[in-house]
């Protein structure tokens, strides 16, 4: 799922490498400092979703930024609709 942050005038992006209902993994090039707020904005298939996150963890190998771990601050509806909608290859 391709996600972009809009700071500073212009958008980073980054793909969703892991999720669940309030936290996600995003592979990034870009990553916001620990404790940072921010806005997701959430490309799927069928809508454009804003949802305000927060950082809570960032991964990185030899100075060299991988991605962030955020966590969902609200939780609006559209948002459950897009992760439960996700074809992850799992049963219920």
């Amino acid at each position: 799922m391709e996600i972009r942050f809009p700071c500073l005038g212009t958008f980073f992006s980054g793909t969703v490498k892991d999720l669940s209902e309030k936290n996600l993994f995003i592979n990034s090039i870009i990553c916001f400092p620990v404790g940072s707020t921010l806005e997701m904005i959430i490309l799927s298939k069928k809508k454009v979703l804003t949802v305000p996150v927060k950082v809570k963890r960032v991964m990185n190998t030899d100075g060299i930024d991988k991605g962030m771990g955020v966590e969902v601050l609200n939780l609006p509806k559209e948002y459950l609709e897009i992760v439960i909608g996700l074809d992850l290859g799992c049963q219920p």
